[in-house]
Parts: structure tokens; sequence; C-alpha cells
């Protein structure tokens, strides 16, 4: 069984042929890697200790983070949720060429 991104489907423990594992891992060790810089960026890293990149049966790249403590989780939706509301609040703030244009006066 599998969901539409393969992400369910079994890890790749027997290799078949034709099958591009390392492409799959290697964008799974990028996004991995990626994911570790921001996690020890905020001091999080001993927070994910089995943070690894994997690659499924299909050949398709996925990014495991292991058994982590509930807390863990909790803290990476928070990180979402603020990431997501900051994002929201961006997109919302007039860009610098709406603000120089409202405070020109009308003539």
């Amino acid at each position: 069984m599998t969901d539409r991104r393969g992400v369910v489907a079994k890890r790749a423990e027997n290799l078949m042929p034709g099958v591009p594992y390392v492409r799959g891992w290697v964008r799974a060790r990028r996004g991995a890697e990626t994911l570790a810089r921001q996690l020890a960026a905020l001091g999080l890293e001993s927070d994910f200790p089995c943070l690894i990149a994997d690659v499924n049966v299909f050949g398709d790249g996925l990014v495991s983070l292991g058994s982590i403590r509930p807390e863990a989780a909790v803290l990476l939706a928070e990180l979402i949720a603020s990431g997501l509301a900051a994002e929201v609040t961006d997109r919302a703030a007039p860009t610098p060429s709406e603000r120089d244009h409202r405070d020109t006066p009308v003539t």
C-alpha cells in the first residue's frame, strides 16, 4: 500500500535493477541536510537525533525524522505555524512601491 507520494511505500532494502535509488537518496539527503542546518541554527539538533535520508522501493527519496519526543513534535509544529503566520503577514504588508505611492500627496 502506498499514498500518492509514495511515502508509506516500503523502504528499499533489496535493490532492484533499473530503479534510480541514488537519485532519490541524494534528493532526500539534501532535504535532510537543509532541515538539519535549520534545526541546528535553532539549537534543536539534539531533539531530532535520528534525522536521516532514505529511499523507498520506487526510488523516491524520503526524509525520516525517526522517533522524537512529543515535545519536539509540538515545537516543530509551532515553528511551522510561526513561519506560515510570518509569511501571511509579509504578503499582507505593502511593498515599498505601494508605500511610496501612498505617501505621495495628491495634487
